[in-house]
Order: C-alpha cells, then sequence, then structure tokens
C-alpha cells in the first residue's frame, strides 16, 4: 500500500514546520511548496517545490501534472485567494485542509467551554474576520460543489522560538532586571498554551481521514493557565522571582496600540475549549508537554545565543510608564 501523498501550502512556520516533522515520522509522502528556502529546517526526505501559494498562476503552474491526497493549506487568510485554490484543486485531492484559528469564536464567550459550534464572529479585528470569511467560502465549496475540506482551528500555539507573552523577551529581560513586568487584567483570565510538537501529533491523524470531511475541529491544548501562570512559569524557568503589576486591557492598548486589538478582544477573554471531537479524529491523543517544561526549553534556546534575547527598547520604556500609572 503507498504512502499517503501530501502537499503543504506553506512549511517553513512554526506549526507548519512541527507537522511536516511529525508527518515524515509518520510515513507521509510529503511535499513542501514555499516561496523559498528560509526559516526552519524540514527533514531530508521531504520534497520541495519552490512557487507561491498565494499567486493560482503561480501555483497552478508548479503543480502542473500532481496531484496529491491532501492538501493541507497553512498560509491561507484572503477569502479571494483560498477561492482560488477551490478551482486549483477541485477533483485533484480527497481532502483540502484549511488551517483557520480559534479566533474565529465569538467574544464574549456566551457558554464555556467552547465546542466547534461555538458562534463565529468578527471580533473587532480583520485576522478573525477574513478567517471566517475564508471558512464560509469553504463550507459553501463543500455543499454545491462537494469539495472535501477540512477546518482546522489552532489556538495559541509555541515553540522553543516563540515567547507567548505579549512583549516577547523584553519581558524576561525586565524579570531579570528586577523591573516590575505588567500583565493585563488582573491576571485571573484563563488561556490556554498548546506546544507546536503537540499540535503535530494531533493534526497528522486527521490527514487522509474521510470522517473529517466538511467539518471543523479546532486543536487546543487541555492545560488551563491564568496569565499570571503563564508570566510566573516564564519567570521560574529565567530564575527570578518577578513583579507583577496589573493594568487594564483598555489601559495597556492606549499605551501600546499595536496591542490594542488583540487585547480587548481576545487575550482578556478566557478560554476553555472541550476537545471531544479532536479526540474521536485522533483517537488517544494527549498534550505531552506541559507549559512549564516548555518555558524551559524557551529560555534555554534563548540563552543558547544572545543574538535571540532581542530586547525593545520602546517597549521597555512603554512598561515603565504603565507601571507609573499604577
Amino acid at each position: 500500500m503507498s504512502a499517503l501523498s501530501v502537499l503543504f501550502l506553506g512549511g517553513n512556520g512554526m506549526i507548519s514546520s512541527a507537522c511536516a516533522a511529525e508527518a515524515v515520522a509518520s510515513g507521509l509522502d510529503l511535499t513542501v511548496l514555499t516561496r523559498g528556502s528560509g526559516g526552519r529546517v524540514l527533514p531530508e526526505s521531504v520534497r520541495r517545490i519552490t512557487a507561491d501559494a498565494h499567486d493560482p498562476e503561480s501555483l497552478r503552474e508548479a503543480l502542473s501534472g500532481k496531484d496529491f491526497d491532501v492538501v493541507v493549506n497553512f498560509v491561507g487568510y484572503q477569502p479571494g485567494k483560498v477561492a482560488a485554490d477551490v478551482d486549483t484543486f477541485a477533483g485533484r485531492c480527497g481532502q483540502y485542509v484549511f488551517i483557520s484559528t480559534a479566533s474565529v469564536y465569538s467574544r464574549p464567550i456566551a457558554q464555556l467551554p467552547i465546542v466547534e459550534s461555538t458562534p463565529r464572529r468578527n471580533n473587532g479585528w480583520p485576522y478573525p474576520q477574513d478567517k471566517i470569511a475564508c471558512e464560509e467560502l469553504l463550507e459553501r465549496a463543500f455543499r454545491e460543489r462537494d469539495f472535501p475540506v477540512t477546518i482546522v482551528r489552532p489556538s495559541h500555539t509555541y515553540d522553543r522560538t516563540t515567547v507567548p507573552i505579549l512583549g516577547g523577551w523584553t519581558v524576561l529581560e525586565r524579570m531579570r532586571q528586577g523591573k516590575p513586568v505588567v500583565v493585563h487584567g488582573d491576571g485571573t483570565s484563563l488561556w490556554t498554551l498548546m506546544h507546536s510538537a503537540d499540535f503535530a501529533r494531533a493534526f497528522v491523524p486527521l490527514l487522509g481521514n474521510s470522517h473529517t470531511l466538511g467539518d471543523s475541529v479546532h486543536i487546543t491544548s487541555d492545560e488551563i493557565l491564568t496569565w499570571d501562570q503563564i508570566h510566573l512559569s516564564m519567570a521560574a524557568a529565567a530564575g527570578v522571582k518577578p513583579v507583577l503589576v496589573h493594568r487594564s486591557s483598555e489601559t495597556v492598548g492606549t499605551e501600546i496600540p499595536d496591542w490594542a486589538a488583540v487585547l480587548t478582544h481576545d487575550f482578556a477573554h478566557s478560554l476553555l475549549f472541550d476537545n471531544s471531537k479532536l479526540r474521536r479524529f485522533s483517537p488517544g491523543f494527549t498534550p505531552a508537554v506541559a507549559f512549564d517544561r516548555g518555558a524551559r526549553e524557551i529560555v534555554e534556546f534563548h540563552d543558547a545565543d544572545p543574538a535571540r534575547r532581542r530586547v525593545s527598547d520602546e517597549l521597555d520604556a512603554a512598561f515603565d510608564r504603565l507601571v507609573l500609572k499604577g
């Protein structure tokens, strides 16, 4: 029996590269299409195609004569480009997996935990608005054209290269210098973080699974953390005891306007997910990387090379101003 042939549109990102490694380890025949050789290292056995996944003409030319059992779009953000994918891959794949986002779920959440049928709504910023439009377009294509779509919604995913708190390494540097660290709200809203390796282990069993066609599933961790706990785990990994101060999301957004939308429309809300459907599609899946371990990986990676420990003087000054506002 031949291995499942899979095409990734995009493969150098945090989630997609983890999924590529897991797909190869699971024996899938993987091809990755990207615009270049930058980004994370992929397994040697991966076939590589250089083309622009956002350019329908470039995509069709690069894939001329090639069909796949599964196509996964990790880089779909604009409905027009996703509509072109429907035309490109209709009749040429048995499953088209669209990587959406859990940010599509309406905020504030009317009822927890979140399930896949929780209402979707534009939450005040373009990212979920565009993802919802892409999902709706693909759902119509499934109903009207029998296009074999599966929609996957990651939540907040990280790996060792990313510091999953607003402010990134600047916050860790403040901790190590003994400066107060700003946490939005009162620090008790609930959040979930998922290591990319765990996401990949949950994701790969969905590929080639006919039970997922026409359906959607979110992939999130079962570990529930407060934002204070997230900061304290990062601090423990960095070997320090931090001073946490709390400012409202609105106050932080006023001082750092680039953060206003994600704070008020996403991070300020408590999120709990029901992963029952995921476990039906990926039987036996259990996240293996608790955030305490993930935080240690992050700090070890950044401490291994001073060039990775980038600090923003502008953000540092903004945090100082926010501290004084108390």
